[in-house]
């Protein structure tokens, strides 16, 4: 008896070569030395900005809600990023705390933040205890950090804005309203100076380690742009002398690019990017703020003793 012919297993598809991606999702784009989607972050930039100038224009006392608005977003992300180690900040008296500092700061002045300030720190170590003992000290000194880090510090932006002042050269009658402009302008000169420098002539890195793209030729862009813009803004808006606004662009430069290197070395020791994406090409709230929460404090300092 003959044996049947036995059925051919079926051919097995020939592998695929290795230079074929086996993800089929497309790649990220690449947005070349710039970074980022300078579309979005010009667009972006432009609503912010403009939100700003209006608030200020009709109603001054609408930009302390942006400020306010601001601080509850950047709370948010720092918990969102802080959570990324297991630590875990209580929103709630962060947020309503921080809002209450704003306002205060900008009804009563200074010590009236002051007192706001510690009253929110011990709210939050009170609130810390209902979750027990385990991870207190790290979710109590977190906390305290992010308390003086955002609130604290974008609280200066209202004792700004409180300043009173007659007209100046310029036909501006409120000095509040013209130390945010400064603040504002000067903070962004350091930041375009120091982009447009660094793409264009970086060479040599700053802090290879914390922030990769920083150079020293970007740093010398924004030194040159603010003290243009500092001159510029003291002698022809706040009307001052012109070796105070070569005063402020220095500060700005350096408290900004300090502001920038602290929010870098956060982001890495959370092992993040970016805070968060709510802001088209630029990322996070917080990564729009650095600089101006370094920059605040001193120059507020400089324009209420020097300048007002």
């Amino acid at each position: 008896m003959s044996d049947a012919p036995s059925a051919m297993p079926p051919a097995s598809p020939p592998p695929v070569p290795s230079s074929v991606p086996s993800d089929p999702s497309p790649p990220a784009k690449d947005h070349g030395r710039a970074g980022r989607d300078l579309r979005a972050a010009f667009a972006s930039g432009i609503v912010l900005l403009g939100a700003i100038a209006l608030s200020l224009l009709f109603w001054k006392t609408a930009f302390m809600v942006i400020v306010a608005v601001a601080i509850v977003v950047a709370i948010w992300e720092l918990h969102r990023g802080f959570h990324a180690k297991g630590i875990d900040l209580p929103e709630q008296p962060l947020m309503v705390g921080g809002v209450v500092m704003v306002a205060v700061a900008y009804f009563w002045g200074a010590p009236a933040l002051v007192t706001a300030t510690a009253v929110t720190a011990l709210v939050i170590m009170l609130w810390l205890l209902q979750r027990g003992v385990e991870g207190y000290v790290q979710n109590a000194t977190a906390s305290v950090f992010s308390l003086v880090y955002v609130p604290f510090l974008g609280a200066f932006v209202a004792l700004l804005l409180a300043e009173g002042g007659g007209v100046n050269a310029a036909g501006f009658d409120d000095a509040g309203v013209q130390g945010i402009v400064a603040f504002v302008v000067v903070t962004i000169a350091s930041d375009i100076g120091g982009y447009v420098a660094g793409v264009l002539f970086g060479r040599h890195p700053m802090a290879p380690v914390i922030s990769p793209k920083k150079s020293w030729e970007g740093f010398a862009g924004s030194v040159v742009f603010c003290l243009v813009a500092g001159w510029a803004l003291v002698v022809y808006l706040l009307d001052g002398d012109w070796w105070v606004g070569l005063l402020l662009g220095l500060i700005a430069v350096v408290m900004a690019t300090l502001g920038d290197l602290c929010e870098s070395v956060i982001k890495r020791d959370l092992g993040i990017k970016d805070m968060s994406q709510v802001i088209p090409g630029h990322g996070g709230l917080m990564d729009r703020l650095d600089s101006l929460l370094a920059t605040i404090a001193p120059i507020w300092l400089l324009l209420h003793y020097l300048v007002y």
